[in-house]
């Protein structure tokens, strides 16, 4: 147990340093990744106003079929595509990276992937 919250200070001291560079605005909003064991969570945030633009997580309905998995690389890559393609909407298409303390690997770097494929840049 001791292990698990040295790993989570680690994480949230990572997060504070990152965020002390990435402010996201309303014409590039910061994209903002969590991952807990089963889902993953990404939300577009303005800085300036505080607010959500968008937030989307795999437990979102259209997202996944009913007998797939929401805790891998596949689920996080269809949500990054599905954020992709709702900010295109919002007509934003430049984005500000966000991994909130966590390795840019696995479901982290596939959101962003599958982000990128739909056209979002960062």
């Amino acid at each position: 147990m001791e292990h698990l919250l040295k790993k989570h200070k680690k994480r949230i001291q990572r997060k504070k340093r990152i965020r002390k560079k990435v402010f996201g605005t309303g014409e590039c909003p910061r994209m903002s990744v969590y991952r807990s064991l089963r889902h993953c969570y990404v939300q577009l945030i303005d800085d300036t106003t505080q607010k959500t633009i968008i937030g989307l997580s795999t437990l979102h309905k259209g997202l996944l079929g009913a007998e797939e998995k929401t805790g891998n690389i596949d689920a996080a890559r269809k949500l990054g595509a599905m954020l992709a393609e709702k900010a295109r909407e919002k007509n934003i298409t430049k984005v500000v990276f966000d991994r909130n303390g966590f390795l840019y690997h696995g479901r982290v770097k596939a959101v962003a992937d599958g982000a990128r494929e739909k056209g979002l840049q960062f």
